[in-house]
């Protein structure tokens, strides 16, 4: 084994569970139904049959159930499958309550532990419950039918409450999106897909429309909780709306930035995806592409690197590595500029005239290292096709 290859580290095959689970948005039309049918019945079911928003029907066990007069009380726990989500085990419920004289009506209320929206930009009414609108019209759906002749002469008030639902927003982006005090009820097909990206994506475009909302004059998109406070400590000046934690998701930030008519976007980031991002990758997850190791060599050659470094990094499976090498050396501005340079060029040429494109580069421990601004890599780029 040569020098180069001792460098290059191999990563096993990540191992991940395939049980799917269902969404907050699922369980609370699960719990409304079996509810409802208590009401009607005198009696909540021990397991209750509910339509999903994807059409599929499907068996929920109802966890606790109380009937009286003219209410009745109906708990849903959740399973996420193997999806590691904040709400797994959360007991959605619902309490109906009928209103005498209020034919066909079916009122959707959030409770305890349901988040209260407190900012435009969510398709949501401010001060309403943060329940998105396929639960709420899934919701509907199943009380309707599980009422049956009551909604002749009566209407239905539905009460979606999440025992705990504060503490597990918490671990959410909810306060960054303006909901307060609870988890959001969501769901689009009632079905959760272990280790979605479909929710992590749509959670960048919606903070990016909540930004713009509010008319934010800058979008600050970070890939990770480390990026993103060394942006908010080197933009004191922006507002929390403006950070959007955009993970892998260049393409679905960008394009959100662009559609919502943002002109001015910073991006922080580190070695890692900065250069995933210079290399034109839509989504820089680790499973999608390998990180560019020519790119990496290139930026150290051009920086002054010894060839014999820029060999050992070209070999080397980590950006990390080129970075703590270059460190070393005095060269970390630099070459975290030329690789900055890279990234700007990429994005730029996907989106030219779009924005002005700032680009951060913190370090490992999330401090800054530099700041490529707009007019710099402009000036720089006119000064490499001249």
């Amino acid at each position: 084994m040569n020098a180069a290859e001792k460098v290059r580290k191999g990563a096993p095959v990540r191992r991940r569970g395939n049980r799917t689970g269902f969404t907050t948005g699922a369980c609370s039309a699960a719990a409304a139904r079996a509810a409802t049918l208590g009401l009607v019945s005198g009696r909540v079911p021990d397991h209750v049959d509910c339509r999903l928003p994807n059409g599929q029907l499907v068996r929920f066990a109802v966890a606790d159930g109380a009937v009286d007069a003219d209410s009745a009380h109906a708990v849903v726990v959740k399973d996420a499958g193997d999806d590691p989500d904040a709400t797994n085990g959360a007991h959605l419920t619902a309490d109906v309550r009928r209103l005498q004289g209020e034919a066909g009506r079916v009122k959707l209320c959030g409770g305890p532990g349901v988040g209260t929206v407190t900012q435009e930009g969510l398709g949501l009414e401010v001060g309403g419950p943060a329940i998105n609108p396929v639960p709420r019209a899934n919701i509907a759906d199943n009380v309707r039918a599980a009422a049956g002749d009551l909604l002749d002469r009566d209407g239905l008030e539905v009460t979606i409450s999440v025992p705990g639902g504060e503490a597990m927003a918490k671990k959410t982006l909810n306060a960054r999106l303006g909901i307060l005090g609870g988890i959001s009820i969501l769901g689009t097909t009632g079905i959760v897909k272990p280790y979605s990206t479909a929710a992590f994506r749509a959670s960048v475009v919606q903070g990016v429309q909540v930004g713009a909302a509010q008319r934010q004059p800058a979008v600050v998109f970070t890939t990770g909780g480390r990026t993103e406070k060394c942006a908010m400590r080197e933009h004191p000046e922006l507002a929390q709306a403006c950070f959007v934690q955009m993970g892998d998701f260049v393409k679905a930030a960008f394009d959100a930035a662009q559609k919502y008519g943002f002109r001015r976007v910073i991006l922080g980031a580190m070695v890692g995806k900065l250069t995933k991002v210079a290399q034109g990758l839509a989504v820089t997850h680790a499973w999608r592409k390998a990180i560019d190791r020519d790119l990496l060599a290139g930026a150290a050659s051009e920086i002054g690197a010894p060839p014999v470094l820029v060999e050992e990094i070209r070999a080397a499976e980590t950006g990390r590595f080129a970075a703590e090498k270059l460190a070393a050396l005095g060269l970390a501005v630099p070459f975290h500029r030329a690789l900055a340079q890279r990234a700007w060029a990429s994005l730029n040429a996907r989106y030219p005239g779009a924005f002005e494109l700032d680009i951060l580069v913190c370090d490992f421990e999330g401090r800054p290292i530099v700041t490529l601004r707009h007019a710099e890599a402009v000036g720089a780029s006119q000064g490499e096709s001249s």
